[in-house]
């Protein structure tokens, strides 16, 4: 004798509308598409930083203010930042839609992810466009030898 297992559905009724734009559908793209540019600018990262060069031993405030004044890193690292964000939040999104039972929870753990995803993109694009390499008043030690080759 064989028994079925049902698929398992989500507790709540999602509106089934036929016209307009098909928003699950476009974030489980977008999903796949950050996830593969993610896997490239993440192992690229970690390369540049751990394997050329000096390796670990490099990777000092001075080694970060040296990227940071490049623009292609400052674009690499937005990019990044960007991208992760918000296939992070995405997939948050994704397993409150799952596991959420009650429309309000659902509202509210949504708009708290959209919250702390938003927060963190412009918090963390300002520190890269307004990164100071060379701060007034920071301790010669940290800074030195990449300041006085400016």
């Amino acid at each position: 004798m064989t028994s079925t297992i049902e698929a398992p559905r989500s507790p709540y009724t999602r509106s089934t509308r036929k016209s307009g734009v098909n928003w699950e559908k476009w974030g489980w793209i977008y999903m796949r598409v950050s996830g593969v540019v993610l896997v490239v600018l993440i192992f690229g990262h970690l390369f540049v930083n751990l394997m050329i060069g000096e390796g670990v031993s490099a990777l000092n405030f001075a080694f970060v203010a040296g990227k940071l004044t490049n623009p292609f890193w400052m674009v690499w690292d937005i990019i990044m930042l960007w991208l992760a964000l918000i296939h992070g939040g995405n997939g948050m999104r994704t397993l409150v839609n799952d596991y959420a039972t009650s429309r309000i929870s659902r509202g509210i753990l949504k708009v708290a992810i959209l919250v702390s995803v938003v927060s963190l993109i412009v918090l963390g694009t300002l520190v890269v466009f307004t990164f100071d390499p060379c701060p007034a008043g920071a301790p010669a030690d940290l800074v030195a030898s990449f300041c006085k080759s400016l």
